[in-house]
């Protein structure tokens, strides 16, 4: 498998406020789209043989401004669906659950179509997108980007790694941000991790 670039979406309001942003379509802050052209340089200064975005306006904005316009639409890319936490922060939630941890404790239900979901399932879903990687590989030259989302993209990494999604915890992840994973002697590795450009 060759390069797999992960890019966090650009600041949003929610984001910027820790508000847990899953199946709410926020859009981009000025700010988060600012933060998204400077990856622009980062992303052309390699060959890109597929690119995948998630379905929300803040990773297709966010892949638009980083000059991948044709990134196919992957609906499992979508953020951790955060159930009834959805819009709340973690302070807010620790007033009810002091030692609530998403990692390891998932969230409670939501309204209809808003059920939530526990860390294995993101882990499902981190595991279709890798295979769809490894497929992308095998089909075409370059390196792979994911368009995605901060608790997303860091159970895909420990998925990647080979450990449990609740490893995901140890990614802290950014927005605007750009992380590499490949690999060393056989085996996977992170080569890069939460790269911005230079200011």
């Amino acid at each position: 498998m060759g390069d797999l670039f992960l890019v966090r979406h650009g600041e949003t309001a929610w984001s910027r406020g820790g508000r847990h942003t899953g199946l709410s379509d926020v859009p981009l802050t000025g700010h988060g789209r600012d933060q998204a052209r400077s990856l622009m340089p980062l992303i052309r200064s390699h060959r890109i043989g597929a690119a995948f975005v998630s379905p929300f306006q803040r990773t297709r904005e966010t892949a638009e401004l980083i000059g991948l316009d044709g990134a196919e639409v992957d609906a499992d890319l979508h953020e951790w669906d955060y159930g009834g936490y959805e819009g709340i922060t973690t302070v807010e939630i620790h007033r009810s659950r002091p030692d609530w941890f998403l990692f390891t404790d998932g969230v409670v239900p939501g309204p209809p179509g808003h059920p939530g979901e526990s860390p294995e399932q993101v882990g499902e879903r981190a595991d279709r997108v890798l295979a769809r990687v490894e497929a992308a590989f095998a089909d075409t030259e370059g390196c792979v980007v994911l368009v995605s989302h901060g608790h997303f993209l860091r159970v895909l990494t420990a998925r990647h790694l080979g450990l449990g999604p609740s490893a995901g915890a140890m990614f802290q992840l950014a927005t605007g941000t750009l992380c590499r994973l490949g690999t060393e002697h056989g085996r996977p590795v992170i080569a890069a991790w939460n790269v911005r450009p230079p200011s």
